[in-house]
């Protein structure tokens, strides 16, 4: 079995980022975990703009650690973050919903870790809370 692939959203970027979060040492389990080789972590641009506009410094921050891949709001993410949005989709969680969806890389889609996983419903990802 290889590493387990997850995707942070806005909530679980925002958790890491604060110590005095509740689910901090939960996403932060994530981290250690992938430090270990014992998974991969991603959080996509526009997630993390999301959660820069409430917690300034997010992004950078999130940037800035070592064993989390910053995904690029590319064309192909951009088209179907438009076909989310007009759905109804909320625009914080449209990149997130890209990233988790099978790739040539993940071919087997990743895990999406929320805090909201009601923000998700009806996207078909996977999605994890970090209290299960």
């Amino acid at each position: 079995m290889g590493a387990i692939a997850v995707v942070l959203d806005h909530t679980t970027a925002t958790a890491l980022y604060d110590p005095k979060d509740p689910f901090n040492e939960a996403v932060a389990a994530f981290y250690v975990q992938a430090s270990g080789g014992l998974g991969t972590l991603c959080s996509p641009v526009l997630s993390l703009t999301a959660g820069d506009i409430e917690h300034p410094g997010l992004l950078a921050y999130i940037h800035g650690l070592r064993f989390i891949t910053v995904e690029a709001f590319d064309t192909t993410a951009a088209l179907t973050a438009t076909d989310l949005l007009h759905a109804g989709h909320p625009w914080t969680a449209v990149h997130a919903i890209h990233a988790t969806r099978p790739t040539a890389e993940h071919p087997a889609s990743r895990y999406l870790l929320t805090l909201t996983p009601e923000a998700y419903q009806g996207t078909g990802v996977q999605v994890v809370h970090p209290d299960q």
